[in-house]
C-alpha cells in the first residue's frame, strides 16, 4: 500500500465509499472512481475534491492498470469492472480493509455500533472531541452538519467509526466492523436487522457478541442499560467482555444516568448523573428521547478520554445532527416538510415520537418506503402498523424493487394499511411518489408536519413535494379567496 499511486473504487456512489475515497485523495493518493450513479452528497463531495467518477461500469475504467482497487459491499460476480480486475489479477480491497491498514494504525479506535442510533452517535462523539481540542479523525456515514462532511482527518490520537454489521465485501461476508478493532466499543441496541444478510437473530446477535470480544484488557465496552427496554441481547453481548463496561439509561442502576428531561425549544434539556455523583445539566439541538441516549453514550465515552463535563455540554449545545436525522426540508403555506432515514420499526415509533415533541399540536403525515433489504421482507409486517399508527396520517409507499422477491417473502403494504386502520389510524397505500405528491398537495392543511421516511430517495419526494407545494398552496388560497 505505500507504494500504490493510482486508487480506483468501484461503487464510489455508496455512503462510506465517497467518504473514503476523499480520506485518499487527502493522503496523496490519485483516485478514481465508477458506479451505476453518483448522486449528492456523494458527487458534491467528490466534485469538490476533484476526484473523477464515471456513472456507469466499464472494463475500460480500469485501464491502464490501477495500483489498487476498493471493491464496495454492493458490488457482486458479473459487474464488468470487477471481472476485469479478477481475470487481470489486479490487486484488491475492501473498505473496511483500506480502513484497517491505512487510517486505523496507531489510533485508539472508537467503534459507536447497535442496530439503531449509530451514525448521530458516531457524529455526536467526533463534534465532542473536535471541540475538546483533540483533532480526532473520525467517519460517520452520513453527512455530519458540524463538519459539512462524513470524515475529517484531525491528525490527533483518536479515529470514531460508525460500525456497521453489514457484510464487508462479496469475498468476506463476515461484519465491516470486525476490521475496526475498537479500543472503546458502544452498543447502542439489538434488533434484529439486515435480515437478507442474518438468517435469525440469534446470528445478528452474534456478531456483536464477537465485536465485544474483541476489545482488549485495557479498553472499555458502553452499552444501553435499561434492560427492561433492551433485553437480554445487549446483556449477554456484554457478558463476552474482557474490559469494564459501563451502561447508560433512564434507569437509575445504571451507570451513566439521564433525568429531568424536558423539551428545550427544538433540543432538549436533561440532568446526567455518574455512578450517583452529579456529572453536570446539559441541553441540546437534537430532539427525542432517543437523542439524550445518544448523547450518554457519547458521554460517557469522552468522559472516559478526559473530556470534562464543561467542554462535553458546549459541544452537545452546538451539535448539528446529520443529515437526514429529522432534516427540515422546507415550509410552504404552513406546511412543513420533513426528511428522516428510519427504516426500522423502533426507528420509525422514535421519529414519530419525537416529531411530536418538537411540534406539538401538529397534524403529523407518517410517510413510509419499505426499502431497506429487511423491511422489503416480511420480517417486521407485524411490528410497523403499531409504530406507524402513532401518526395521524399514514400513507405507504410501494415496495422497493418489488418485483425482486416472491409474494411469500415481500412485505404486503396493504396488509401493514389495513393493520394501521384497525388500530383507529387512517391509512393508504401509493405505488409512486407521483401519486402521494398529488395527493398530499391536496389533502394537506397548514400546520401539518409532512414526515418522510426511508433509507433512500423514495424517487425524489421531498424534492416533488416542495416544487408542486407552493402552486397548489396558492390556487387554493386564490379559491378561498374568490
Amino acid at each position: 500500500m505505500s507504494e500504490a499511486k493510482h486508487i480506483h473504487v468501484i461503487g464510489i456512489g455508496g455512503s462510506a465509499m465517497a467518504p473514503l475515497a476523499g480520506m485518499l485523495r487527502e493522503q496523496g493518493f490519485r483516485v478514481t472512481g465508477s458506479d451505476s450513479g453518483v448522486y449528492p452528497p456523494a458527487s458534491t463531495l467528490l466534485d469538490s475534491l476533484g476526484i473523477s467518477f464515471h456513472n456507469s461500469f466499464d472494463p475500460r475504467h480500469v485501464q491502464p492498470k490501477p495500483d489498487l482497487v476498493i471493491i464496495g459491499n454492493v458490488i457482486a460476480r458479473g459487474n464488468p469492472e470487477l471481472e476485469e480486475v479478477l481475470d487481470r489479477k489486479m490487486p484488491y480491497r475492501s473498505m473496511p480493509e483500506i480502513l484497517e491498514e491505512i487510517f486505523l494504525p496507531g489510533k485508539h479506535s472508537i467503534v459507536v455500533s447497535g442496530t439503531h442510533g449509530k451514525t448521530t452517535t458516531t457524529a455526536m462523539l467526533a463534534w465532542i472531541f473536535h471541540a475538546a481540542g483533540k483533532r480526532p479523525s473520525f467517519l460517520v456515514g452520513g453527512v455530519a452538519e458540524n463538519f459539512g462532511k462524513s470524515y475529517g482527518l484531525g491528525g490527533g490520537e483518536e479515529f470514531i467509526l460508525e460500525g456497521d454489521e453489514y457484510e464487508t465485501a462479496f469475498w468476506d461476508r463476515g461484519p465491516k466492523f470486525f476490521h475496526y478493532h475498537p479500543d472503546d466499543l458502544i452498543v447502542t441496541s439489538l434488533e434484529y436487522d439486515h435480515a437478507d444478510i442474518y438468517p435469525d437473530f440469534e446470528a445478528y446477535q452474534l456478531a456483536f457478541r464477537r465485536l465485544v470480544n474483541l476489545v482488549p484488557r485495557r479498553g472499555r465496552v458502553v452499552i444501553w442499560g435499561d434492560t427492561e427496554e433492551s433485553g437480554p441481547a445487549l446483556r449477554s453481548a456484554a457478558q463476552k467482555a474482557f474490559c469494564p463496561v459501563e451502561t447508560y439509561g433512564f434507569n437509575a442502576r445504571n451507570d451513566w444516568v439521564a433525568s429531568d428531561l424536558s423539551i428545550a425549544g427544538d433540543g432538549m434539556r436533561f440532568r446526567a448523573t455518574h455512578r450517583g455523583t452529579d456529572f453536570g445539566d446539559f441541553e441540546m439541538a437534537a430532539t427525542g428521547k432517543h437523542n439524550v441516549l445518544n448523547a450518554m453514550a457519547a458521554m460517557a465515552v469522552a468522559a472516559g478520554r478526559g473530556i470534562g463535563a464543561e467542554q462535553i455540554g458546549k459541544a452537545l449545545g452546538t451539535f448539528r445532527s446529520v443529515k437526514r436525522r429529522m432534516d427540515v426540508q422546507g415550509e410552504i403555506g404552513g406546511v412543513l416538510v420533513v426528511d428522516d432515514f428510519a427504516h426500522h420499526p423502533t426507528a420509525v415509533r422514535a421519529t414519530i415520537e419525537a416529531a411530536r415533541e418538537r411540534w406539538p399540536g401538529k397534524r403529523i403525515w407518517a410517510i413510509f418506503e419499505p426499502r431497506s433489504n429487511s423491511m422489503r421482507r416480511k420480517v417486521f409486517q407485524d411490528a410497523l402498523p403499531k409504530a406507524l399508527a402513532l401518526g395521524d396520517r399514514i400513507i405507504l409507499g410501494g415496495v422497493f424493487r418489488a418485483q425482486q422477491l416472491g409474494d411469500e417473502n415481500r412485505m404486503d403494504p396493504e396488509a401493514v394499511a389495513a393493520s394501521v386502520r384497525a388500530l383507529g389510524r387512517e391509512a393508504r397505500v401509493m405505488l409512486n411518489s407521483d401519486a402521494i405528491v398529488e395527493h398530499l398537495v391536496t389533502e394537506a392543511k397548514p400546520g401539518d408536519v409532512l414526515l418522510i421516511m426511508s433509507n433512500g430517495s423514495f424517487d425524489g419526494l421531498c424534492e416533488k413535494l416542495l416544487k408542486k407545494l407552493p402552486a397548489t398552496l396558492q390556487l387554493t388560497g386564490e379559491a378561498k379567496a374568490r
